[in-house]
This record gives C-alpha cells, structure tokens and sequence, in this order.
C-alpha cells in the first residue's frame, strides 16, 4: 500500500487562509472538483472552501500503486497540513469522498468540525462487484464506464436540462487515468466501516439522494443510527429528484444543508 498525493483548488474567492472556517470537499469516483463547483461558490463567503481531487483525475496525480480508503483519509489530513498546518476543518465528501469522510471521522475525529457524508455509505456495493469494475477499466479505460456513470449519476432528466454541465463532468471521467480508477475500484472493495461508525463523535450528516441506486437512503439511515448508537450526533437527509451527485444536481440545497451544519458545529465548538 502506498498512500496517494492529493492536489486541491480553492472554490471561495481568494483571500488569506485563516480568516474564515475552513470546509474541506471530496469528490466521488470518476468525477473532479469541478462536482463542487456551485456548492462551493454557494457557500464561499461564509467558509474556505478547498476541494481535492482522487489520485489521476483532474489535478491529483496518478496513484503509484494500491491504497486504502483509510491511506486516502491520510493523504487528506497531509492536504490540509499544507494549506493549513494543524487547523480543525469542516469535510463534506460525495460517494467514496464520503467513505473517506467516515475514515477521517472514525481516524482523525480531532482534526474535524463536522461531518457531511453524502450519497455514500459505511460500505458500497459488494468486493466481487469493484473488483470486477477494476478488471474492466484497467483492461479497457475509463471511457468504458461513460454510459453506465451517467445513468447512476443524474436524476432522470438532468441531463437534458444541464447537458454542458453534466458533459464536463463525464469529461473528467473520461479523462481519469485508468489505473488510479482501478485502484480507487479495489479500495472500495476492502471498505467496510458499519463497526467502527459508534466511534465518530464529530457532529455528521448523512445526505441521500431519493433516486440514487449507488447508495440509496437506508445507507444514509445507517450511518446516522451508527453513529447516534454510539453516543455520537448524527442525522439523515434525503433529497428528491436527486440520484448519485447530490452537490452537483441540487448544488442549493446542499449548500444551505452545509451552512446549517457547519454554523452548529461552530456554536456547539464555542460553547465548549
């Protein structure tokens, strides 16, 4: 195993770190920063928000062998230290951005403020099922895997209502290198973290999307109860007319999510 190196962009306007909370976002598989896009622009005079991309899409270099989701919450925590050494952050993470959410939660509870984890769960499809896509992805490309991600990606009719935007995304999976997709593939199929989530203590929320056949709602519903059964604070929400991109289909309304999240952190922080 090695960990991977992370590069990030910084989506709130330019200004020195520090001033603002710091609100760090992570992508799901096969897509780059640019899934953060409007969320991020949303949310950008309230907190810094700097979002990373997974090893070999968009700006993140290639993986150099295999990694665990767990190494992943490693190389974020390593992100971070370079912007901001030490500093406590908000994370928000879709899919296997929100399975390394978990991992930063369950490993690295000290270093967050709260806790977003959204269209994902403590454990994603089956071993056999992301060992089988790794297969094919590293034998054929990531262009192999276009049709069938926009179809578990977006809603029913989003595409046609946002086809520039929703065509850059798949661009970013396209141009993923296949490898690094692979490797990704096989780390999901070693995560499974339903016993280790009683002991996330950081304030989280578990966001859904209705349509999502990737992590459909009772994944969100179990990461809460998780979470809440071992003493921690958690809750779930379920978004409609939303599949597997929740910031990127209802960029709105998971910014207003995040701003509630986060201004509670930040009290419950202050009374402390």
């Amino acid at each position: 195993m090695a960990r991977p190196t992370l590069k990030a962009v910084l989506l709130s306007p330019q200004r020195p770190l520090g001033d603002k909370p710091l609100l760090v976002v992570g992508p799901s598989l096969g897509t780059s920063t640019f899934l953060w896009s409007q969320s991020g622009a949303l949310l950008g005079g309230v907190v810094d928000v700097v979002a990373w991309d997974l090893p070999g899409h968009g700006i993140s270099p290639a993986a150099t062998g295999p990694f665990s989701i767990a190494e992943l919450a490693d190389a974020v925590v390593e992100l971070v230290d370079t912007v901001a050494p030490g500093a406590r952050f908000h994370y928000a993470g879709v899919s296997l951005g929100g399975a390394t959410g978990l991992q930063l939660g369950i490993k690295h509870g000290e270093r967050l403020k709260s806790l977003s984890v959204q269209c994902s769960g403590a454990k994603l499809g089956t071993p056999e099922g992301w060992l089988e896509r790794a297969e094919t992805v590293r034998t054929q490309g990531t262009p192999v895997m276009i049709q069938a991600s926009a179809g578990r990606w977006f809603a029913p009719g989003f595409m046609e209502r946002e086809p520039e935007r929703s065509s850059r995304l798949l661009h970013a999976l396209r141009d993923a290198d296949r490898f690094s997709y692979a490797f990704c593939c096989e780390a999901l199929a070693g995560f499974d973290v339903r016993n280790e989530l009683g002991s996330i203590r950081v304030p989280t929320q578990a966001v859904a999307g209705a349509e999502d056949s990737v992590a459909p709602p009772p994944l969100a519903a179990e990461i809460a109860e998780g979470i809440t059964a071992g003493g921690g604070t958690a809750s779930a929400v379920t978004l409609e007319g939303v599949a597997h991109l929740a910031p990127f289909e209802a960029p709105a309304h998971v910014a207003e999510l995040q701003r509630s999240l986060m201004a509670w952190a930040e009290s419950r922080g202050a009374e402390k």
